[in-house]
């Protein structure tokens, strides 16, 4: 599996933060919990990296993303009690726009964490 390893950290990192603090708080909260988990589990870990967008060479506008690892998996988080397909879809679209091949999503707002690994 394509970058099995640092995904698996991730969620278990994601899952180390779900234990600490249980649903209900803000997304915020959950991303800078996650971040210092990952550095504490010895993976590089940017927050909100920003690309251009383009359409037929054109600049149309910046998309973030939560948190790219080892800068190879895209990490997006929501803390929702449901999720519509729109997040899915956001992460397949950050995944062709990035340029990235595997991404995460992690959803921190049930009573359990959930998550979704995607390959582009």
């Amino acid at each position: 599996m394509l970058y099995g390893e640092i995904t698996g950290q991730v969620i278990g990192c994601a899952m180390r933060v779900h234990s600490y603090f249980g649903w209900g708080f803000p997304e915020l909260i959950y991303k800078r919990s996650l971040i210092i988990e990952l550095q504490r589990n010895g993976l590089e870990c940017g927050a909100e990296v920003e690309r251009d967008i383009y359409y037929h060479d054109q600049f149309v506008g910046k998309r973030r993303v939560d948190l790219l690892v080892e800068k190879k998996v895209l990490v997006e988080l929501k803390a929702t009690s449901a999720l519509d397909p729109a997040s899915s879809n956001q992460v397949i679209n950050y995944l062709k726009v990035f340029n990235i091949e595997v991404g995460l999503l992690l959803n921190f707002g049930t009573e359990r964490l959930t998550y979704t690994r995607f390959v582009h």
